[in-house]
């Protein structure tokens, strides 16, 4: 069976083939004429509140680790394109931040990545879990309920369920908020039914041109992915406020061919929070650095030199002149 464990290496992606080209006119007119006429592509975004399994399912569907993955909510604060290529189609899968009530202008940005993932879709999948109460954020439910794209209603971790009974009555409640979606019960940790699921997205894509080159897997530079993966060390290693505070910024990514030498940035809000961060003598900091820097390499499939320092930028969450320039306002 496979496992995410299967599918945590991108070797030899490189700053310049691993994201897809941001002209999509011009990446669409030099694929017209060498796509037919049944070739199929499409944007099938995902969405849902937080914690349910969105992220697992976007790298199980795209086949990559594309999206990191924690226990803690708001793992995701960006909207991550993840694409799928063959000869025959082309998918554009994003991951979305889980839906929430903002309660400061980072939250803000990332529930507007989420609302802006209901206006591009071809198709659109829901996802929810069996423990989540269906009437959370009835308001962005409705929205759901009207589109006029084909919605999947996705019920994440059955496996935690003991028996079909508890299952169908989920689904009939489901089915009472959202009565034109189609519902496919799954385990995207277990891969359980994730095959039938893409059967049904490619059968659900238009007709259409590839909107990205045909050798793209993602929207996102290479140096995104390092601030994700030292990120993903942050929440696993660090509690309460800590992870949600902080921030990171690739400052300098040097590619040669066998080599990469990477120097960011921690941003956090406080000095307290920065002495958190670092530890007793740096050793917390040097732990995270030693786990990042090992999957940087496995991501990369090259060598890494690390560096990491630790900055404090009073309230950043809420200034937008720091959220443009962490990427999350054009």
């Amino acid at each position: 069976m496979k496992t995410i464990d299967d599918i945590t290496d991108i070797s030899g992606v490189s700053e310049q083939n691993l994201s897809a080209s941001s002209d999509l006119n011009e990446v669409i007119n030099s694929h017209q004429d060498v796509v037919g006429d049944s070739h199929k592509a499409g944007f099938v975004n995902i969405v849902g509140n937080p914690n349910v399994g969105k992220s697992t399912l976007m790298n199980d569907l795209v086949g990559e680790r594309i999206s990191i993955i924690t226990s803690k909510a708001q793992t995701t604060r960006h909207r991550i394109m993840g694409i799928v290529n063959t000869a025959d189609y082309q998918i554009v899968y994003s991951d979305t931040p889980g839906v929430l009530k903002p309660k400061y202008k980072l939250q803000e940005s990332m529930l507007d990545f989420s609302q802006g993932a209901l206006t591009d879709a071809d198709v659109l999948l829901y996802v929810t879990d069996v423990v989540e109460d269906p009437t959370k954020n009835a308001e962005f439910l409705s929205r759901v309920a009207k589109e006029k794209v084909p919605v999947i209603l996705i019920i994440n971790k059955i496996d935690l369920l003991t028996g079909n009974a508890d299952l169908l009555k989920i689904i009939d409640r489901w089915k009472e908020i959202l009565p034109n979606a189609e519902v496919f019960p799954t385990s995207a940790k277990e891969h359980f039914n994730i095959d039938n699921l893409k059967a049904r997205i490619l059968e659900l894509l238009p007709l259409s041109p590839p909107f990205f080159g045909k050798d793209a897997l993602t929207d996102k530079p290479a140096r995104f992915f390092v601030t994700e993966i030292i990120r993903e060390k942050i929440l696993l290693n660090y509690d309460k406020e800590i992870p949600y505070s902080a921030e990171v910024l690739v400052e300098k990514f040097d590619e040669k061919e066998e080599s990469i030498h990477i120097m960011s940035v921690i941003y956090v809000e406080r000095d307290t929070q920065k002495g958190i961060i670092i530890g007793r003598k740096g050793q917390k900091l040097k732990s995270i650095g030693i786990e990042a820097r090992k999957e940087i390499e496995r991501f990369f499939g090259k060598r890494v030199f690390l560096e990491i320092f630790v900055k404090v930028e009073t309230d950043w969450r809420n200034r937008e002149n720091k959220l443009r320039a962490f990427g999350y306002i054009e």
